[in-house]
């Protein structure tokens, strides 16, 4: 049974750091896609961040290039997300993902972790 467990998040202030951990078990996911995707109140889920496999390309939406990075360690089955600059738009529920496909005009399907809330305020 595959689950993936997020850790790190939190309230914080406009221009603060976070940085969110997600565990992977019951299966790797060394040769699969991760990710991060958020939702906020009253809005749909949206894509924020993916990593390859390797770890060679990472992809982010346009809100947050420049100020969240992400990354993975293959070894533990986990990726990571640095949240630097937080700003209050940035408030939402994140869920971590995993064995993500890369469908061109979007990232879907695998597994999603049952999510962190995030909540940054002005």
């Amino acid at each position: 049974q595959v689950q993936l467990v997020e850790s790190g998040g939190g309230s914080v202030q406009a221009g603060d750091s976070l940085r969110l951990s997600c565990a992977a078990s019951g299966r790797t996911f060394s040769n699969r896609a991760m990710g991060w995707f958020r939702q906020a109140p009253g809005k749909e889920r949206e894509f924020v961040s993916a990593i390859s496999a390797s770890g060679d390309s990472t992809y982010y939406t346009d809100s947050v290039k420049g100020r969240f990075a992400i990354s993975r360690d293959n070894a533990k089955n986990t990726v990571s997300l640095q949240m630097n600059s937080l700003k209050p738009e940035d408030t939402a529920v994140y869920y971590c993902a995993a064995g993500l496909i890369n469908f061109g005009s979007h990232w879907s399907g695998g597994y999603r972790g049952q999510g962190i809330q995030v909540t940054v305020s002005s």
